[in-house]
């Protein structure tokens, strides 16, 4: 454990109570399912790139990236840049045209084309893969807790699980807008400024060039090319297909405003890796024996000035806090309005309602045990699993859905999801091999589609035209 000054405690005791307390202010009137999960489609600009930021911005993109640093250097980066990227291209390609479509999920976008049973399907493939996700904040977060307060990691999980109930049960999608705006503020502020201390430090080591030679540590592709690019593919890839991403785009007040949320949201994401990686090779030279999983929390407590260390430690537990909590609720629309309404005929509001929020809990309590069970992994593998996971099965048949309208027929379009799927749990976690399991769903994913489309091509050609 380490110790934590008075002003510490103070600073961190009072950013938390302070972000949550306002979050669920905001949120105090909302009473229906669609109020809690888009805000009633009248959010601005600012509102959606809090949400988006809020749940982006987590434990992988501060802890896990300052983790990854301390092992590997500016690849550590790679995370928070590859997903402001994939944000932008989110703004720039998808926004409008699923915004314009007035619908409240993905797996409902690919019902119009693909019919009913795709909406299920795609439900559950996401769901899994959003989970993962949360996997990977609740293990940072279980190592803050730890690191902070001495709690046993299974203490430190119910701790968190219960800040996640309070941070996004009640409030929905503006609760967790309101309360993202405010934690990119606390972020920007004390990591930039902890970056700056350690980069400063950094820059009077004498042994400096000895400890961090060009290569890995300064090299964007210092954990290799073939790696770094399949992470990128992944990022653009999941966030595209992330329910509470195209959530917060459904919950805009029009087409522009979507757009122009989400690319908000990617210009804030983008620099916020930078601070994180200056502690972590910071940490690296000062404390080679520290767990590189440490290097954030343990940097905020030694060497910040009391108040804003523990503001520090706030702001990363409430991105915890907060992915965990957005991530659950994309979880909880999917499943209360593509597996409740449109799998069991529900209707009731009440009901509606109750599903999503339940879906808070159980996504909460369920990374924890996972993350428990892996309290040694690496914080962003985790994330990039996750995003090839809900990618692999969802892009191509969302991405044509969107551009391509009618061009995939539905068996297709569901032989390609099931594939894509099965085909990237199996090198993974069934039979693991030395194949990155987004490439193995996406390769499998294309194959199906490409079959299917040359298919449907070529009956066309052969039915003449209804004269």
């Amino acid at each position: 454990m380490l110790s934590l000054s008075f002003s510490q405690v103070a600073g961190l005791a009072g950013t938390v109570l302070l972000v949550v307390a306002f979050g669920a202010w905001s949120s105090r009137k909302v009473r229906s399912a669609q109020g809690y999960s888009l805000n009633g489609r009248s959010a601005g600009a600012i509102l959606i790139a809090g949400s988006i930021s809020g749940t982006a911005v987590g434990g992988s993109s501060t802890v896990g990236t300052a983790q990854m640093a301390a092992s590997f250097g500016l690849s550590g980066w790679w995370f928070t840049l590859g997903t402001g990227i994939a944000l932008l291209v989110l703004a720039v390609f998808y926004a409008r045209p699923l915004r314009r479509s007035g619908l409240e999920t993905i797996p409902q976008y690919l019902t119009i084309p693909y019919g009913r049973s795709a909406g299920p399907l795609a439900s559950l493939v996401s769901s899994l893969g959003i989970l993962f996700s949360a996997v990977a904040s609740a293990l940072a977060g279980i190592h803050l807790m730890v690191a902070m307060f001495g709690l046993a990691p299974w203490l430190s999980a119910v701790v968190l699980v219960a800040l996640v109930l309070a941070y996004g049960l009640f409030g929905g999608l503006k609760g967790a807008g309101v309360s993202g705006i405010l934690k990119m503020a606390v972020l920007w502020l004390s990591l930039w400024i902890a970056g700056l201390y350690a980069a400063v430090s950094l820059a009077q080591l004498p042994d400096f060039d000895a400890q961090f030679p060009a290569f890995p540590w300064f090299s964007l592709w210092g954990r290799g090319a073939g790696e770094t690019l399949y992470n990128l593919m992944s990022l653009i890839v999941g966030v595209v297909c992330t329910q509470t991403y195209v959530q917060a785009i459904y919950a805009a007040s029009d087409t522009r405003v979507a757009a122009v949320g989400a690319a908000t949201a990617a210009l804030i994401t983008i620099p916020i890796g930078l601070p994180s990686i200056a502690v972590g090779m910071f940490m690296h030279a000062r404390h080679p024996e520290l767990a590189p999983v440490l290097a954030l929390p343990v940097y905020l407590i030694q060497y910040l000035p009391g108040v804003l260390g523990g503001i520090g430690l706030a702001g990363i537990l409430i991105s915890v806090v907060g992915s965990i909590a957005g991530l659950a609720l994309g979880i909880g629309t999917m499943m209360a309005n593509d597996i409740g309404r449109g799998l069991f005929g529900l209707t009731d509001d009440a009901t509606i309602l109750m599903i999503n929020r339940a879906c808070v809990l159980g996504v909460g309590a369920v990374s924890m045990l996972i993350a428990l069970s892996a309290l040694d992994s690496y914080v962003l593998d985790w994330n990039y699993m996750s995003m090839a996971l809900r990618g692999a099965a969802v892009f191509l048949p969302l991405s044509l859905a969107v551009f391509c309208p009618g061009r995939l027929s539905a068996p297709w379009a569901i032989a390609s999801m099931i594939g894509s799927t099965a085909a990237a749990v199996a090198v993974r976690l069934v039979v693991p091999l030395p194949i990155n399991p987004l490439m193995t769903g996406l390769a499998v994913s294309a194959g199906v589609v490409g079959i299917g489309l040359l298919r449907g091509s070529a009956t066309k050609r052969r039915d003449p035209p209804a004269a």
